[in-house]
């Protein structure tokens, strides 16, 4: 019986996936944080303020649970609301000083592990594993 690549390539990528989550879980925790609150405040700290659909979409979170990380959040002092101007249905999530000081502080530092993760593999092959994914992700999609 021949080797079933796609297969295989499956089973490799969630065994990767699985070791890539278990390390950023472990450093985002590291940091006294929970991954729900870290990737939140990770979207808001690179888009700028966003309304919770946007942040669900942004970070795979339904919006129910989204709601509940930003209280626990905004009671912390890390983020804050602020209503739409345009649009008093809309509600806009941004950090403040104090979740921005803590981002800036924390965030390269988990940069630097997720490039240690990297580390071995060259740019080109950073960029085929990007196009590969893109194009696996793709055609996830158009299945569902």
């Amino acid at each position: 019986m021949s080797e079933n690549l796609a297969l295989k390539a499956f089973v490799v990528l969630l065994k990767a996936n699985k070791t890539l989550e278990e390390v950023t879980k472990k450093d985002i925790s590291d940091h006294g944080m929970r991954t729900s609150d870290f990737t939140i405040m990770e979207a808001l700290y690179h888009k700028g303020q966003q309304t919770i659909k946007q942040i669900s979409e942004a970070v795979l979170i339904n919006t129910g649970s989204i709601t509940y990380v930003i209280d626990k959040l905004e009671k912390k002092g890390l983020l804050e609301r602020s209503p739409c101007k345009e649009d008093r249905r809309v509600v806009y999530i941004q950090l403040t000083k104090k979740g921005k000081d803590l981002m800036a502080e924390i965030f390269p530092l988990h940069q630097k592990v997720i490039e240690e993760v990297f580390e071995d593999i060259s740019d080109e092959e950073k960029r085929v594993i990007i196009d590969v994914l893109k194009r696996v992700g793709k055609k996830g999609e158009q299945m569902k």
